[in-house]
């Protein structure tokens, strides 16, 4: 996982020395600073860092307790990594409920607060829907 939070920091990083450009650059074509660009840039910023340096904490406790992972060794092999890495639900039409509901409440948002009333009340009740799915019926356990 260190690799991956490298990755996150190195572009978020990267994301830092294009804010500064951007700002220096609209600073001397307009005398201001353009301010949606500068602001889309520096929340990359803090999003990348976020969770960069998540990440990082993440596989230094994994390490302290485990070892290196299989992916961050030059010994590791592909076949470490095998095995159930969850359990994901084939016949479920739960996610596509939940995801219309949020894209009720967004389109909402735009047309009237009424709508994301009646769009957070669905993104409630499919969340639910979601989640209790294997407590009811023949899928129960």
């Amino acid at each position: 996982m260190k690799t991956q939070a490298y990755l996150f920091m190195g572009v978020s990083t990267f994301f830092g020395l294009a804010a500064l450009l951007y700002i220096y650059w609209s600073w001397q074509d307009t005398g201001a600073i353009e301010w949606t660009g500068t602001t889309a840039l520096v929340v990359s910023i803090g999003f990348g860092w976020m969770i960069g340096y998540w990440l990082w904490q993440a596989a230094r406790r994994s390490e302290r307790f485990h070892g290196l992972p299989a992916e961050e060794r030059l010994d590791g092999e592909i076949a470490e990594n095998a095995g159930e890495y969850g359990f994901f639900s084939p016949h479920s039409w739960w996610p596509m409920f939940v995801a219309l509901a949020v894209a009720f409440t967004a389109v909402g948002v735009a047309i009237g607060w009424w709508m994301v009333i009646i769009g957070a009340f669905a993104i409630i009740l499919t969340s639910i829907g979601w989640i209790f799915e294997y407590y009811r019926k023949e899928f129960q356990h």
